[in-house]
């Protein structure tokens, strides 16, 4: 689906050049003539000729006179120059190069807020053009808030019916649609299209843009009949205002031809999406986003029609420019490798490359800065690239709370912070160029070191062990994929469930696992679905069990919806009873932790990164561990550190008001403390395991001494093993706490360095050199907000700052059980040093469950939280 978002931003050097709607109704803004700057610099007929050459997506053409344009004004410094930024910054959008118009916009923004201020009508056309960039990447969360904020500037300074109003309309409804919210999208589309007719009349361009839009919201309500006119329409005016080869009109035909592939008329559509290919790649030249788009439209269509053959070298070119769509690619590589038109190696290595560029999450983005650091060793080329790799992430910091700033009104912004955050990206930026060079000359090698390939399935059968089997999953729009990898062989398979149902099954399969259910059983409908953990075994693992049941090690690389899925409490086979009749009746049931150790990988490459740099420095001390801490300093005392109704606390204060912590600007850590139960167990936990591992009793900070204070003056590059237990705060739990953190002891005078919740980006910034990471702490595999990928958060960070391993939560754990699992996993360890981590974290696991003491011990929520992400093997 094409949904067209307006971008009418600068042309010369004001906001706009012109704003001709039609001949009639020349609503001029001011034109590049009448501005005395440029007619005293012989900049007007550039400007005017640039301007035409946007407006005619001529956009090869237009870079050379956008760039000399800049240079000339770039002494002004003023709106004139923010004008001028804007342009470039178009010109490169609409060559693909998001990455050079994004400063360039966030430039003329600030440029253009210093001139004019912020509520300005004219700044919302900056706004829109950067909010527009985010949107075609994917970016939504960060477009939205600008989106709306230019239109309340819009609204609050031009009349209600005026031209821009409509624009910001569409495109909120355009951000709308491509969220699939088309109900959303459809009165803003029509009250923009009535403000765009009686303004510029029924045949102008933004006319055909909206009416192009509503065609695809009628799609997508399933309204084909009605369609069809307004797509139609669009695709009529286009053609005859900007002419038969414009861009705009390959949208209008992509878009009708869709409209007709959905109505099954796949001879009108063909012709249609091979014009619409045509056109691209003669205006926009072959390697421009939008001739990709339609390139996978035209494959993607060979491919519903049954026609793998043609499909295959469009396929194979998107993924050539790196530009390939998975849900496009895979369906055609499979087919492909099926019907022997590719060879099954060929097929599945190009299927593995598009995944492992199409869902690199943040946490496996943090594995290989990781292993760069590793790579890079322990001398002067480390330490340079550590210093650019933070001084990245204190820009993208930055940047991105200047761009939450710039989407506020104008009464609730901090100018001044804002000009200080942007005088130290600048100072970043020259930090950062200067890095590079001294990389470029002293390291040449570095490079190919930062920017690893993709591994193929020769690359990492080497990296498994006899006894391991990788499964690599990747879900789609209407169908997913598995490919699973031994030493020995490789298997690839579809998955009949895409997206959504993968989505709505992993929600009801977590449903059940509420450590409250084990505590009373009450309302067997609540209770963990045996049978829907088998049917998920069936279609996640059964395709592919042949490879991998009779591998001791599983490891899994999940994406989408399967990140927050405990593959471990899957079950091997059909369940006499979905609900057992008695939490004892679990006990039974055919776990696949019964038969295999798993451990969760981020990316398929981490395997590399986590394995060819394991730690060889032996002289590190084992462990250091914080726990116990002190959250109400007033009540603390003997009495005190059980919870008030006799039982072990969990690990997770998920019943209380999170609202009543809120007060002014920030976390009110003082009735937080008062809220945050006590763990009393915590303390014997981490004195326990530090036994086992041989950690002096000076490394176990309890109490007062588990505070942030303490930690980041450890030197914690010499342990190999970081502990902490104690509560772990989603973010969102707490209004005001915008991340994922760790509960330490609350001082009480917060100051910058310790205010006593340790934050994802604080995490961060500490240096390890850790083997794992232990998380014995509720939910820590979350992401920094509900439905965001499960593998960030707080799993990014200590990646991040140097973990090679993390065990972490799926859910809120229970206090007393958290303890058992984790010191019955180290004593495993001590006892046998060659286990490997994924495989004692099983066997205390089934101890646990196997323990006939308790029927609460059989349920899954007591003795399934924890899952071992990153390296499971003792290496």
């Amino acid at each position: 689906m094409t949904v067209m978002v307006f971008g009418l931003a600068a042309r010369g050097v004001m906001t706009r050049q012109r704003l001709a709607w039609t001949a009639a109704l020349a609503i001029a803004i001011t034109t590049l003539l009448a501005t005395p700057a440029l007619a005293q610099k012989g900049l007007a007929a550039e400007s005017a000729r640039l301007d035409a050459l946007i407006g005619a997506g001529k956009y090869s053409e237009a870079l050379p006179l956008a760039q000399a344009m800049v240079a000339s004004l770039e002494k002004d410094n003023g709106r004139d120059l923010s004008a001028a930024l804007n342009n470039l910054g178009q010109v490169h959008a609409g060559q693909g190069r998001d990455d050079l118009a994004e400063p360039l916009y966030k430039r003329a923004i600030a440029l253009m807020e210093r001139s004019l201020g912020s509520d300005n009508a004219l700044v919302a056309a900056e706004l829109t053009n950067l909010a527009a960039l985010y949107q075609r990447q994917g970016r939504f969360a960060e477009a939205e808030p600008l989106f709306k904020r230019a239109l309340a500037v819009r609204e609050k300074a031009l009349p209600r019916e005026h031209p821009d109003v409509g624009q910001s309309l569409n495109n909120i409804a355009t951000l709308y649609a491509k969220q699939q919210r088309p109900a959303d999208a459809e009165p803003l589309f029509r009250r923009a299209l009535a403000i765009y007719q009686k303004a510029a009349g029924p045949e102008h361009p933004a006319v055909a843009t909206v009416l192009n839009n509503i065609g695809q919201v009628e799609r997508d309500l399933n309204r084909d009949a009605d369609a069809e006119a307004p797509i139609k329409r669009s695709l009529a005016i286009r053609e005859k205002v900007l002419g038969p080869e414009h861009p705009d009109v390959a949208r209008s035909l992509n878009n009708l031809a869709g409209l007709h592939q959905h109505q099954q008329r796949f001879a009108d559509a063909e012709p249609l999406y091979r014009r619409a290919l045509a056109i691209r790649e003669r205006a926009l030249g072959p390697d421009h986003p939008d001739v990709a788009t339609s390139t996978s439209n035209l494959a993607e269509f060979l491919q519903a029609t049954g026609r793998t053959a043609d499909a295959l070298p469009l396929a194979q070119k998107t993924l050539a420019a790196n530009r390939a769509q998975l849900r496009v690619v895979l369906p055609i590589l499979f087919a492909a490798r099926q019907q022997s038109l590719l060879s099954s190696e060929k097929a599945l290595d190009d299927a593995l490359a598009a995944i492992q560029r199409g869902t690199q999450s943040s946490a496996a983005s943090a594995v290989n800065k990781l292993a760069v650091r590793l790579a890079a060793g322990s001398d002067r080329l480390a330490e340079l690239v550590r210093k650019d790799q933070d001084l990245a992430a204190e820009s993208e910091a930055l940047d991105k709370a200047i761009i939450a700033a710039v989407s506020k009104p104008s009464a609730q912004r901090d100018v001044a912070a804002e000009q200080r955050s942007r005088v130290r990206i600048a100072a970043i930026a020259g930090a950062r160029n200067g890095l590079q060079k001294t990389l470029a000359v002293e390291f040449p090698d570095y490079s190919s070191l930062s920017n690893p390939l993709p591994l193929t399935v020769k690359d990492i059968q080497p990296l498994l062990a006899s006894d391991e089997a990788m499964v690599v999953y990747s879900v789609v729009d209407r169908r997913s994929y598995v490919v699973a990898i031994t030493r020995e062989s490789v298997d690839w398979k579809e998955i009949p469930l895409g997206a959504d149902a993968v989505a709505q099954k992993v929600t009801a399969f977590r449903r059940g696992l509420d450590v409250g259910k084990a505590r009373d059983a009450s309302g067997k409908s609540g209770l963990f679905d045996l049978g829907l953990a088998n049917e998920l075994y069936v279609a996640l693992l059964g395709p592919v069990e042949a490879l991998t049941k009779d591998k001791r090690n599983l490891l899994v690389v999940p994406s989408a919806a399967l990140t927050a899925l405990p593959f471990h409490l899957l079950v091997t086979e059909k369940p006499q009873a979905a609900i057992p009749d008695r939490l004892e009746g679990y006990r039974s049931a055919a776990w696949l932790l019964r038969r295999q150790a798993v451990s969760v990988l981020p990316s398929v490459i981490s395997l590399k990164s986590l394995r060819a740099f394991a730690r060889r420095d032996q002289s590190v001390k084992p462990m250091t561990g914080f726990g116990d801490p002190v959250f109400n300093p007033a009540a603390e005392g003997p009495a005190d550190r059980r919870a008030a109704n006799g039982k072990v606390a969990a690990r997770s204060i998920a019943t209380i008001a999170y609202a009543d912590f809120w007060r002014g600007a920030g976390v009110d850590r003082a009735r937080l403390a008062q809220a945050l139960p006590q763990l009393p167990d915590i303390a014997d936990e981490l004195n326990a395991v530090a036994r086992d591992v041989g950690a002096a009793e000076a490394d176990i900070h309890l109490g007062r001494d588990a505070s942030e204070t303490t930690l980041k003056r450890a030197a914690l590059a010499q342990y190999g093993i970081i502990y902490f237990a104690t509560h772990g705060l989603v973010a969102g739990d707490v209004k005001g706490l915008g991340e994922p953190s760790l509960a330490l002891s609350i001082p009480d005078q917060p100051t910058e360095l310790d205010d006593g919740l340790l934050t994802a980006s604080e995490v961060a910034q500490l240096k390890l050199n850790a083997d794992w990471v232990v998380l014995s702490a509720c939910n820590t595999i979350a992401g920094d907000k509900p439905g965001a990928e499960a593998l960030s958060g707080l799993a990014r960070s200590f990646f991040y700052a140097g973990a090679r391993a993390l065990l972490v939560s799926h859910w809120a754990v229970d206090s007393e059980a958290a303890t058992r699992l984790t010191t019955s996993t180290f004593e495993l360890l001590k006892n046998e040093p060659k286990l490997g981590r994924a495989e004692a974290l099983r066997r205390a696991m089934l101890t646990y469950l196997d323990d006939a003491s308790s029927p609460r011990n059989a349920y899954p929520a007591m003795w399934g939280p924890f899952a071992l992400i990153g390296e499971g093997e003792v290496r």
